[in-house]
């Protein structure tokens, strides 16, 4: 079903049925999320019902995010919006930066006696610290890992508030973002507290700006049309924990909610490239290391590294006709001379060794190159510059049509390398209801 199709049902469940849905007696087995790519930011964008009366909330998806965060300053209008107040269960869980009084008349994002946080935008690479707790009502989607089910509504959901620009930068009509980081106020594990099941998530972002992909919460199945369980096919790594923050939050001092991962070498065409090694792993400072994030639309690579792995890719696709750089991206080619194959463009195969070198995610040419032009592809990744705070950061678009899943109790990773080696894709979940 595509995507605005999908969302008019959404809205029209939310507005039309919210008083029979989600009946606190409905113990779900997982739930879902519909996100698509916007073609002008690249962000990934969800949806979800929040307030009473319920309203559809456009959110964009920050994978490492702390906490959903909402602009409370434009419009925010619910009868069981709640603030969280100084010394609560809500402030503790949320591990609050301040608490006190606010400055001007108390009004919905600003109250005495109230607790804050510090919400990221990553997009502009922004923070606010006077970000208010809050509860209030939140309206997710069922699943049973093949279909989309009832809505489940949760009554107290805790979130944040911020102002109004604080969504500078964000997709049109976005009221701020969805965290999915590894605290106890993101998304997934407060839906896995209130709801009971696995503290897991899977993560599969579409390539199409038309069809969208999916999040899950809970455990597969991860169903694909045709039928296939692309949960099947995971390889697992070790999920590490930097001990601190590593957005625009750093001064905190409290370990990172982001997620890494213990990239060990990268192979391109299955040959080694040299590479510092010190810059694979994070350092007493937090810096170095691999980190996934869709805070970036496309791969970063600290310049030594990407110096090493653009000139062997270049070398390996020596038949391949070079063509000028096209920004952000420095090493581009005609793609009258490249071949296609299932899995992209015909180019060789650029690996992330994990734990042993038989662990790896290979990441083909449909995630390595991109159309810039009518006969033009560019590699996609960036060059991150000297001395960044984390050397290699896996951005969304290296992520597409990729199966990720996040188990935060084991603190593993399972990938499942391109979908299209299996006949399937991200936008292949059957959003159509059984009922």
């Amino acid at each position: 079903m595509a995507f605005t199709s999908y969302y008019l049902i959404l809205i029209y469940s939310l507005l039309s049925i919210s008083s029979c849905i989600g009946q606190t007696s409905f113990q779900p087995k997982g739930l879902i999320l519909s996100v698509t790519k916007d073609s002008s930011t690249l962000q990934y964008i969800t949806q979800i019902g929040q307030r009473t009366p319920l309203v559809p909330i456009k959110l964009t998806i920050h994978l490492g995010g702390q906490t959903l965060w909402v602009d409370c300053e434009d419009g925010y209008v619910s009868s069981t919006y709640r603030p969280a107040r100084c010394g609560s269960t809500q402030c503790t869980v949320s591990k609050v930066n301040t608490c006190g009084n606010c400055t001007t008349t108390p009004k919905i994002g600003c109250n005495d006696n109230a607790c804050n946080n510090t919400p990221e935008n990553p997009f502009i690479k922004t923070l606010y610290d006077g970000g208010e707790i809050n509860e209030d009502v939140l309206s997710i989607q069922s699943t049973d890992g093949s279909n989309p089910g009832e809505f489940v509504k949760i009554p107290s959901f805790i979130f944040t508030c911020t102002p109004t620009f604080l969504t500078e930068g964000l997709a049109s009509g976005v009221k701020g973002t969805v965290g999915l980081g590894r605290n106890r106020i993101a998304l997934p594990s407060q839906l896995a507290e209130i709801l009971s099941f696995p503290r897991k998530f899977a993560v599969c972002l579409s390539s199409s700006t038309q069809s969208p992909g999916v999040i899950f919460f809970g455990d597969g199945p991860y169903m694909m049309l045709p039928n296939i369980d692309v949960s099947k096919n995971l390889v697992f790594t070790p999920l590490i924990t930097n001990p601190f923050g590593t957005g625009a939050v750093r001064f905190l001092n409290e370990s990172s909610s982001e997620y890494f991962i213990g990239v060990k070498s990268i192979r391109v065409n299955g040959k080694p490239v040299t590479i510092n090694k010190k810059l694979l792993a994070i350092d007493k400072r937090g810096n170095g290391g691999t980190k996934i994030s869709t805070g970036s639309p496309y791969s970063i690579l600290e310049s030594s590294i990407y110096d090493v792995v653009t000139k062997a890719f270049i070398d390996e696709l020596s038949n391949a006709t070079r063509v000028a750089a096209v920004s952000p991206f420095e090493t581009c080619f005609s793609s009258k001379s490249v071949g296609s194959t299932r899995v992209g463009p015909a180019v060789p195969a650029i690996d992330l060794v994990l734990q042993t070198t038989r662990v790896y995610w290979r990441i083909f040419g449909a995630n390595s190159m991109v159309k810039v032009g009518q006969d033009v592809i560019c590699l996609a990744f960036v060059n991150g510059g000297l001395n960044p705070t984390t050397s290699i950061v896996i951005g969304g678009y290296q992520l597409e049509d990729n199966l990720l899943q996040f188990d935060l109790v084991r603190s593993t990773l399972g990938f499942s390398s391109s979908l299209l080696s299996s006949q399937t894709t991200c936008a292949n979940f059957n959003f159509t209801s059984k009922a």
